[in-house]
């Protein structure tokens, strides 16, 4: 019997009223409902209201407190949210439940920035990447910046939910998934490095790069060739290499 999958592992939350209000008005997005706070007014609540009867969206009201703790943002929620379905994304477990096992993932480590992190979903997905595992602690959360910085596309990506880098790192292992880390001292290039048909990659924060647990447990260490003087690339710039590599070799 499968235990009931939680419901950030189903949705992504979508807050702000313009944000809400652009969500309905795609009508490709599944969404689940949406929830208004009690004490919220103002024109464009109707408008959300109008558009949620128009495609025959569940409204639910709540207090402002609870719809904060439920966008997870205390500051611009605006008092209204709507659960977006996510039709690609699960859990990491359900994941390593198939068969056959996805070929190559990417293990998000620490990334805090949003705007990398839509990035990064956004080019993953465009380079066949089967699944992006975001940690729900350490990374940032799949909020409207994140939506917005992938074009859209982390509603549709296949995202992978686990609660921290260092403990995906232990399931990837188990199930037989090489780690690969980039890093720019690497003897190994990405370009040239001999790569199993299934691994899993991990890119590390902006400025610490692959935290410390995760980094006493990679496999092996590639670097990126640079030239001109250049040390290191954004996050999201080395997600978008190492991608379209894995997608050249096929």
């Amino acid at each position: 019997m499968h235990a009931e999958v939680s419901p950030k592992d189903r949705f992504l939350t979508v807050y702000g009223r313009k944000p809400v209000l652009e969500a309905l008005g795609d009508t490709s997005l599944d969404i689940d409902k949406v929830v208004i706070a009690d004490s919220a007014r103002g024109s464009s609540l109707t408008e959300i209201r109008k558009a949620a009867r128009e495609r025959s969206i569940p409204v639910t009201s709540a207090s402002a407190h609870r719809v904060k703790v439920l966008a997870g943002n205390g500051k611009q929620d605006q008092g209204v949210l709507a659960d977006v379905v996510a039709p690609h994304m699960r859990p990491l477990s359900a994941a390593l439940a198939e068969h056959p096992l996805p070929r190559r993932l990417l293990l998000l480590d620490g990334i805090t920035t949003q705007s990398n992190v839509g990035m990064i979903l956004r080019t993953a997905t465009a380079a066949g990447i089967e699944g992006i595992v975001v940690p729900r602690k350490g990374v940032a959360s799949l909020d409207p910046i994140v939506v917005k910085a992938s074009a859209g596309v982390a509603f549709r990506a296949p995202v992978l939910r686990c609660a921290t880098a260092p403990d995906a790192v232990i399931d990837l292992l188990e199930a037989g998934y090489p780690l690969y880390a980039l890093g720019a001292q690497a003897p190994a290039s990405v370009f040239d490095a001999e790569l199993p048909d299934r691994a899993a990659f991990v890119l590390g924060a902006e400025t610490l790069g692959v935290s410390e647990q995760v980094r006493e447990l990679v496999t092996e260490w590639l670097s990126i060739p640079l030239h001109g003087g250049v040390e290191s690339l954004n996050v999201s710039a080395a997600a978008a290499v190492l991608c379209f590599e894995l997608a050249r070799r096929g």
